[in-house]
């Protein structure tokens, strides 16, 4: 079993009624992402879709590095791509949906965007997902078709990742 620890992003968008902060977010305001910019706290940032910021914090990232546990990061290509140039020894996943029918359809499930913003995110997956895979910064691919099944993909590969450094 992993003993991976999930990092928590700081972003500057607005907390919405389902979001429980510190664990699906810290939720900064623009004056506070920008000193932890300037101040290098951040292993990766960007600012999406010309809204809101999201970074992944260092601290909490290399602490949990040096206990010796696996550290996962939800974040997007231009992240990984940041990642990848800050931490080459990092091992990158992509998981991607099977398909871009289903991709727009999990968009439009999530009831949270109007269809303006369902194309705009769609777009910019499709985007992402080229990206992705022309960029060589991803050392495994996975399709996300079962979650269970893509879980159980992402575990094995990181645990063999792990066995392989021993």
């Amino acid at each position: 079993m992993l003993d991976a620890h999930f990092s928590v992003s700081a972003t500057t968008r607005p907390r919405t009624g389902q979001d429980t902060p510190g664990i699906d977010y810290d939720f900064v305001d623009e004056a506070t992402f920008d000193r932890m910019i300037r101040d290098g706290r951040f292993i990766e940032y960007a600012k999406v879709f010309g809204r809101a910021w999201y970074g992944t914090p260092r601290d909490p990232v290399e602490q949990a590095l040096r206990a010796g546990r696996t550290v996962i990061l939800d974040i997007d290509v231009q992240g990984a791509l940041q990642v990848r140039s800050a931490m080459p020894h990092a091992f990158l996943v992509f998981v991607s949906p099977p398909s871009d029918e289903e991709l727009y359809r999990r968009l439009r499930a999530r009831g949270r965007d109007d269809d303006e913003a369902i194309a705009r995110r769609f777009a910019e997956a499709r985007r992402e997902i080229e990206t992705a895979h022309a960029s060589a910064a991803y050392d495994a691919f996975i399709v996300n078709d079962d979650l269970d099944r893509a879980i159980r993909e992402v575990c094995a590969l990181a645990q063999a990742r792990i066995d392989a450094r021993r």
